[in-house]
């Protein structure tokens, strides 16, 4: 079985924070899998008639891989997705597609999705400019968290405890990058500083834990220094991740839950969730899941994502 995994920085030059690949490249090295790390600017893809499909990576003409599994999460560009896509169609199995990733790069078209199928989420308007302070205070009320379209590990989110300091950020904001597109969300203040992570895996859960913010910080993820403890499963947690997972049509998910006064909020889910503290605070190997699952999805040989 062979493998390629997508990220953003090719196997000569991957760093050593990339904790996941990293991960993943030794699992399969254990499984016997050959396994390479590929940067979507490495490669060309060439479509031609009759069905045929040619890969270069570097210049070179390449066999296709038995699987591709894309780490590069709300970084996925463009081309990356038409890598993604150009694998999909060649028979390539891509566990998360390149259309499910494509939905979880956008934070507000997830909400959207996710609304639709009745899913709990926390209230979110996007922002139209000029922005209407009035409307946002009477229909969210402040605190509000600020949000942009895309980014992962707490990037691009704040916290406007007040109303002047929601119109000292628009006013930055609108100063620096003009009028770009964010989301302007409900303050759940039972969540302040602390959220789920919910690990889901071929429609299972695997792991759950809670993460809590560093001193003086909002944000609970790992990356930003917060602290993780593994969290007990119930039933709504369960129901909840999976379902959201399924709904966004997520084979690999990281689904983010809040804290609310009826049970939970979903935040948000990532299609290329780190695991590094999933690991360090319980005996749960995201890797070993990760590919036990690949290996049953290629065994079974027939893949939702083929055209």
């Amino acid at each position: 079985m062979q493998g390629w995994i997508l990220n953003r920085f090719p196997q000569h030059a991957l760093r050593s924070d990339c904790y996941g690949v990293h991960r993943l490249l030794a699992q399969a090295q254990q499984r016997n899998i050959g396994i390479r790390v590929v940067a979507a600017h490495e490669l060309d893809i060439i479509a031609e008639g009759q069905g045929r499909h040619r890969f270069l990576l570097a210049g070179q003409a390449v066999a296709q891989p038995n699987f591709l599994l894309n780490r590069m999460g709300s970084a996925t560009s463009y081309f990356a997705l038409a890598v993604m896509r150009q694998m999909e169609n060649a028979g390539v199995y891509v566990p998360n597609s390149s259309q499910s990733v494509a939905l979880v790069r956008d934070k507000l078209h997830t909400l959207q999705v996710l609304a639709h199928h009745g899913l709990p989420i926390a209230k979110s308007m996007l922002a139209k400019y000029p922005v209407n302070i009035d409307l946002v205070e009477r229909e969210l009320g402040f605190p509000v968290i600020v949000k942009t379209l895309a980014g992962s590990q707490g990037r691009g989110v704040f916290l406007c405890e007040t109303r002047h300091k929601f119109e000292d950020l628009i006013a930055m904001i609108t100063t620096s990058q003009g009028n770009p597109n964010f989301i302007i969300q409900q303050f759940i203040a039972q969540s302040m500083g602390q959220d789920l992570r919910v690990f889901v895996i071929g429609g299972r859960v695997v792991g759950c834990m809670v993460r809590k913010a560093a001193m003086g910080s909002f944000k609970a993820n790992y990356s930003q220094g917060g602290t993780v403890l593994a969290y007990p499963m119930t039933p709504l947690i369960e129901q909840l991740a999976v379902r959201t997972a399924k709904v966004l049509g997520l084979e690999i998910a990281g689904v983010d839950l809040l804290f609310a006064d009826q049970g939970f909020k979903i935040c948000e889910a990532n299609s290329s969730p780190g695991f590094r503290g999933m690991e360090q605070c319980s005996s749960v190997d995201i890797s070993a899941e990760i590919f036990n699952y690949i290996e049953l999805r290629l065994e079974q040989g027939k893949f939702a994502n083929q055209v």
